[in-house]
């Protein structure tokens, strides 16, 4: 396979990524409006509770800060493509600790249909990639 033939997908693919992490996050601080899963952080925090049902109650207040620090961070390097394999491989990890956090909690139903699962397997494709093309990895590798 040549570098031309998955520049695009792979971009594709970190935007994707990106933007679909971002959204989770923009949606617990209430910015999608009526088109919310949760619309504001207490609802957020309860579902969070929920899917962290083994742990007390202040590490799970503490795992959904945590949850959100990495939901900003990861997706940012991901969209700037500021070192990439990293990012990817730390928001696959995120992901499969969410979607086996679901399972546990909600049944096998919830993360198939918030494609969670497809999330993590495409964060780790992302991060066994050669290289990076369109990112700033790529432009520092370059000087």
């Amino acid at each position: 396979m040549t570098d031309k033939n998955v520049q695009f997908p792979q971009l594709f693919l970190r935007l994707a990524l990106s933007v679909t992490m971002l959204s989770a996050v923009a949606d617990r601080f209430g910015f999608w409006g009526n088109n919310s899963a949760w619309g504001n952080w207490e609802n957020f925090e309860a579902y969070t509770r929920k899917l962290t049902f083994f742990l007390p109650e202040s590490l799970s207040a503490f795992s959904a800060y945590t949850a959100t620090f990495f939901e900003i961070l990861f997706p940012l390097m991901l969209f700037l493509g500021w070192g990439t394999r990293i990012a990817a491989f730390g928001a696959g990890f995120l992901l499969l600790v969410f979607a086996l956090s679901m399972t546990m909690a909600l049944g096998f139903k919830a993360p198939l249909d918030y494609s969670v699962w497809v999330g993590s397997a495409g964060a780790f494709l992302l991060a066994v990639q050669p290289k990076y093309l369109f990112s700033i990895d790529h432009l520092t590798n370059k000087l």
